[in-house]
C-alpha cells in the first residue's frame, strides 16, 4: 500500500488546502503516514510571509534530501507560498524534489501521487473536500489578493483575488456538515472583498447568510478582513444572523499614519478606530481580533509608540504581533532598507506582548461568573476544551462532554490566554458572547 505524508506550515488557507489535498490522495487509495521520512508521498505544503516558516520548510526539505538517499523512489512535492511563478533556482537548490506547485495547484501532486499508485487519478480533483474534517473546519472562498501592501509576498505567490461561487461553496459546507462538521471558518486573504469578481455579483453577506442556511452547521466564522472592506452591509450581517459569531479579525497592522502610507494600507489610524467603533457599535458584545507589525522599515520610536496607543484605546481580545520580515519581490524589499535591527524588533515584540497581557487579563478577569455556549472541539492538559461564539478558549473542568457537543459553563477562573469553568447544561440557544 503506497503511503503519503502531508506536512504543513503557514496560515489557516495552507491547513485548509493540506485538508482538501489529503482527501484527494486517500480518494487515490493512498493511506496516511506520521513519519514524512518513511512515507511513499511526501507534500510539504509551505508558507514565506516570514523568514521563520521559509526557514522551518527549507530545514524540512535538508531532512528529506537525506532520507530520499536511502528511499530513492520516494516522491517529494512541495507546494504553497514558497513556489513562485518561476522556480529555476528552486530545482537549483533542491534537486531531489519531484514536484513543484503553486498554492490551490493540487493537480501536480495528485497526477504523481497517482502515477506513483498505478492508478488513474480521474474524479479525484473534482471537488476535494476532506475526508474527514475536524468539528471546527476552514473553507477557503476567495484565493488571492488584490491589494498588493508593500511588505507582503501574497499577491505575488497566490495571485490576484478570484472568488469561488456560491453554490459550489454550499454544496462543500453541505458535505462537510454531513462529515460531522459543526463550525466553519470562511478564509480569504482578504474575506470581506468575496464576491466582487462574480456576476450576479455578491458579497461576503450573501455568503454568509446562504451558509447560515446549511443544515448541521452551528456557527459560522471569517477571516482575514481589511478595514477598508469591511462594509456596513457585512457588519449588519454579523449582527443578525444567528449563527455567525460576534467574533471579528481586523488587522490594523501600524498605529502610525506615515507608517501606514508607507505600508499602502490605504486608511489612517483614526479611520480604523472609527471604523472599530462602527464594529462594536453594531454588534453587541463582539470581540475584536488584530495583526500588528513591528520595526517596518523606518519606523521610529514614536511610530512604535502610535501602535501602542491603538492597543491601550481598542483593547483587542487577541493580538497577533510579529517582527517585520523582509520578502524578495515586494516593493519594501526593493525600495526601503530595512533600518529597524533585530534587537529593536525584539524589544518592540516584547513590549506588545506585556501591554496585551495586561488588557487581556483584564477582559477575561471580567468574565468570571458568567456563563457561555462552548462548542467542544478536542482535548489538552486531560480537559476537553472548545470555545465561546467569541472565540475564547474554554477549559472544562468537569462533566463529561464530546467532541461537537455544544455545552453551558460557567466561568471559574481567567489567565490572559485562556478560561475555566464548569459543565452546566447542554444548550443550543444563543448566550452571550465572550
Amino acid at each position: 500500500m503506497v503511503s503519503f505524508h502531508v506536512w504543513t506550515v503557514g496560515c489557516q488557507m495552507n491547513k485548509a488546502d493540506s485538508e482538501r489535498l489529503q482527501g484527494g490522495l486517500e480518494q487515490l487509495g493512498l493511506t496516511p503516514c506520521d513519519e514524512p521520512e518513511r512515507a511513499d508521498v511526501v507534500v510539504l505544503n509551505t508558507c514565506v510571509v516570514r523568514q521563520s516558516a521559509e526557514d522551518t520548510a527549507t530545514g524540512m526539505l535538508g531532512r528529506l534530501r537525506r532520507a530520499k538517499r536511502d528511499r530513492p523512489g520516494q516522491v517529494v512535492a512541495v507546494m504553497g507560498c514558497m513556489v513562485g511563478p518561476t522556480h529555476d533556482d528552486l530545482r537549483r537548490r533542491f534537486p531531489h524534489v519531484d514536484v513543484w506547485a503553486r498554492p490551490q495547484q493540487f493537480s501536480p501532486v495528485i497526477e504523481a501521487a497517482a502515477i506513483k499508485a498505478g492508478v488513474d487519478p480521474g474524479g479525484c480533483l473534482n471537488g476535494l473536500v476532506p475526508e474527514a474534517p475536524h468539528i471546527t473546519s476552514y473553507v477557503p472562498i476567495v484565493h488571492g489578493c488584490d491589494k498588493f501592501c508593500t511588505f507582503c509576498i501574497i499577491p505575488y505567490r497566490r495571485g490576484r483575488e478570484k472568488s469561488r461561487p456560491v453554490d459550489e461553496l454550499i454544496h462543500e459546507v453541505t458535505v462537510m456538515s454531513e462529515r460531522g462538521v459543526r463550525e466553519v471558518t470562511l478564509l480569504g486573504q482578504n474575506v470581506d472583498s468575496y464576491g466582487h469578481d462574480l456576476r450576479p455579483r455578491r458579497d461576503l453577506a450573501d455568503l454568509l447568510e446562504a451558509v447560515s442556511e446549511v443544515d448541521g452547521i452551528e456557527r459560522v466564522r471569517f477571516l482575514t478582513s481589511h478595514p477598508n472592506d469591511m462594509s456596513p452591509r457585512i457588519i449588519q450581517a454579523v449582527a443578525e444572523l444567528p449563527k455567525v459569531c460576534e467574533n471579528v479579525n481586523l488587522p490594523f497592522q501600524a498605529g502610525s499614519d506615515r507608517i501606514l502610507a508607507e505600508m499602502r494600507r490605504g486608511y489612517t489610524s483614526d479611520q480604523y478606530l472609527e471604523k472599530v467603533q462602527e464594529v462594536r457599535e453594531t454588534i453587541p458584545g463582539v470581540t475584536i481580533t488584530t495583526d500588528l507589525i513591528v520595526g517596518f522599515p523606518g519606523e521610529t520610536a514614536a511610530d512604535f509608540e502610535d501602535s501602542l496607543r491603538i492597543l491601550d484605546s481598542v483593547k483587542f481580545d487577541k493580538v497577533h504581533a510579529a517582527s517585520y520580515s523582509e520578502r524578495d519581490g515586494t516593493y519594501a524589499s526593493r525600495r526601503m532598507p530595512d533600518t529597524v535591527d533585530r534587537e529593536e524588533k525584539k524589544r518592540r515584540i516584547q513590549a506588545v506582548s506585556a501591554s496585551q497581557e495586561r488588557i487581556q487579563a483584564s477582559i477575561n478577569a471580567d468574565l468570571l461568573g458568567r456563563e457561555f455556549d462552548i462548542l467542544i472541539d478536542g482535548r489538552a492538559r486531560d480537559r476537553m476544551h472548545g470555545r465561546t461564539r467569541g472565540d475564547k478558549l474554554v477549559y472544562v473542568t468537569s462533566g463529561n462532554p464530546t467532541p461537537g457537543d455544544t455545552v453551558r459553563v460557567k466561568v471559574e477562573s481567567a489567565s490572559p490566554w485562556s478560561l475555566e469553568g464548569a459543565l452546566r447544561v447542554v444548550e443550543r440557544e444563543k448566550v452571550p458572547v465572550a
